[in-house]
């Protein structure tokens, strides 16, 4: 792979993405809408080129896969556009590979799954969402893998890390970091998985590094499961014992949502996913990279609080 394209560059996926192959010394499109969110992210990267445009227009996006060897699309449409946006822009990515003969590499949640049952989610489960959404991303899947181009379809649980903005755990930590209180989506008690951003990105290259790995969905779980009350003693660790955490369970959830306007009102039916567990089996994935090295929560938060930091 020489060179590259970053679909949501400037998203949290998009943005690890961006480094970690720039880290291998790919050059690297960076496209998403904003030029602006671009150039404060990329500014003084020489193998970077920062590409605004629409996904949704084909003859933009078409222009901009020239040369490209693997599209890595990581665009994160909010939830209240799914229903018109996400499989038009599907299939203008799927075109766009196939006329320039690039591959693709998909980063994919775990949506389509539906509920775990209690088990271990693997990648040969037949896939049975229950949801509007779930239902989209598994006809979003099934359009890639019945496409033409080589491609990789890789699920993730939720993220978190440097620009990962739109994530539950940015939203606790943005309130921690303003007041004594922070709300986190979810029960106390209940196993949960986040991944950090950098290690998804690094495993996910990896594999669109290898051939074989193409014709494939891959299940990429976080270094381990934790829980609320976990979370709290590590976020106490960082921002001072004073903090605290207050637990917004899927009946505070819907109650919020009906004054927050359409877009939390769209995650409600998610909401499964933090109220039982949730967790995906890397089996597949260990037997075919062997072991990776994973960024243990306390260091991933710690990392992520400076970056917010930073930011304000």
């Amino acid at each position: 792979m020489k060179k590259a394209m970053v679909i949501g560059a400037s998203g949290g996926m998009g943005y690890a993405l961006v480094m970690e192959l720039v880290s291998r010394g790919v050059d690297v499109v960076a496209f998403a809408r904003g030029i602006e969110k671009l150039k404060e992210l990329f500014a003084g990267e020489e193998k970077v080129t920062l590409v605004a445009g629409d996904a949704g227009n084909k003859e933009e996006l078409t222009l901009a896969v020239k040369g490209i060897d693997v599209i890595f699309h990581a665009l994160n449409l909010p939830y209240d556009e799914w229903k018109e946006k996400l499989l038009p822009i599907t299939q203008n990515i799927i075109n766009a590979a196939e006329e320039n003969g690039a591959k693709l590499a998909m980063v994919d949640n775990i949506y389509a799954y539906g509920k775990s049952g209690g088990n271990r989610l693997t990648e040969n489960m037949e896939k049975n969402p229950h949801t509007k959404k779930g239902k989209l991303r598994k006809v979003m899947g099934e359009m890639i893998q019945k496409s033409s181009i080589p491609s990789l379809i890789c699920h993730f649980p939720d993220f978190y890390g440097p620009n990962a903005t739109n994530t539950y755990m940015h939203f606790t930590l943005g309130q921690l970091l303003k007041k004594r209180k922070g709300g986190f989506v979810g029960p106390s008690d209940i196993e949960r998985e986040f991944i950090y951003t950098k290690d998804g990105a690094k495993v996910m290259v990896e594999l669109a590094l290898k051939d074989d790995a193409y014709g494939h969905s891959w299940n990429i779980p976080a270094v381990s499961t934790i829980t609320g009350r976990d979370f709290e003693k590590l976020v106490k660790g960082h921002l001072g014992k004073d903090k605290q955490l207050y637990y917004i369970t899927k009946p505070m959830f819907a109650m919020y949502a009906l004054v927050a306007g359409k877009g939390m009102r769209e995650a409600v039916e998610m909401q499964y996913i933090n109220a039982e567990p949730t967790i995906l089996s890397g089996e597949k994935l260990t037997k075919f990279l062997g072991k990776w090295n994973s960024t243990p929560y306390e260091k991933g938060i710690e990392e992520t609080i400076g970056y917010m930091k930073k930011q304000t």
